[in-house]
């Protein structure tokens, strides 16, 4: 195991004590046990009940086929870091989500070959190391890429789940190289100033080790990654954060004060980041 010092992103965290955050988020997890809320397949249009079309966060459902340590494939972190993550990117930008008729904020779940793929804005995945893209998966995911999409993911550590990952989206994007992004990229500054990416551990692994470890494999994963995809004209196809679990700071933020302070501001200020850079770019 790897101990790494905590630093607390003091700008971000200030701006969210200020705030007060006007909704208090949800405990997917915790002391009242895991929630099952519905499947919120495909975007929220005004034939499956929206109320309003804003930003929706679209998370990828893909298929597995290995196993890691800790992960659930396509569903790790889902809902709770969806909806925690639209409701904090409402209260911290301008930017509106969409809301589905009994009031929950934009988050949905996307086939790689269903129709509304092309109206993400981005796709999120999550336990990206036991992925397989079947034929037609590619393709699509190719065609949505080069015509403008981005795809995120994270939550997927050591050596064997970056093989499998990038294994995948090299047939999907076998013309493009993975590159690391530095830390004087926009990426870094887009809204927030991240200094380096942070290593965020599911909270059951840090609390398992005394709350003090964050590298859910020891030496095999004890540097965090940001990696992407750019095309010919610097436009990001596919972010890759690798070696943390960015998602689970939005998802327990309401569950452990402590691992609130010691990794949410973070995962936020990096995850609003990505999603406005994308989506500007």
């Amino acid at each position: 195991m790897v101990l790494r010092r905590r630093t607390v992103f003091i700008p971000l965290l200030f701006i969210l004590l200020l705030t007060g955050f006007q909704v208090r988020p949800r405990a997917f997890w915790g002391a009242g046990g895991w929630r099952s809320d519905p499947l919120r397949e495909g975007l929220p249009t005004a034939s499956n009940g929206v109320v309003h079309r804003g930003f929706t966060f679209c998370r990828l459902l893909y298929q597995s086929v290995r196993r890691e340590p800790m992960g659930h494939g396509w569903n790790t972190d889902y809902p709770g870091s969806d909806f925690n993550f639209v409701i904090r990117f409402d209260e911290l930008t301008a930017v509106h989500p969409s809301r589905w008729k009994d009031g929950e904020p934009g988050y949905a779940v996307v086939r790689p070959q269903q129709k509304e793929l092309y109206e993400c804005p981005f796709l999120f995945a999550s336990d990206a190391g036991t992925v397989g893209f079947s034929a037609s998966d590619v393709e699509s995911l190719r065609d949505y890429l080069k015509k403008g999409g981005l795809i995120w993911v994270d939550d997927f550590w050591g050596p064997d789940a970056w093989r499998q990952w990038s294994s995948e989206i090299n047939r999907v994007l076998p013309e493009y190289q993975i590159v690391d992004v530095e830390a004087d990229h926009m990426i870094m500054h887009a809204l927030y100033e991240v200094p380096e990416i942070p290593q965020i551990p599911s909270i059951q692994f840090w609390r398992r080790s005394g709350r003090t470890y964050t590298s859910e494999q020891g030496n095999r994963s004890s540097t965090p990654h940001l990696r992407a995809i750019f095309d010919e004209g610097g436009r990001p196809l596919v972010i890759m954060t690798h070696n943390t679990d960015i998602a689970d700071g939005w998802e327990r933020e309401g569950e452990d004060d402590d691992f609130f302070y010691a990794f949410s501001p973070e995962a936020y200020a990096l995850g609003i980041n990505i999603i406005l850079y994308a989506m500007s770019h």
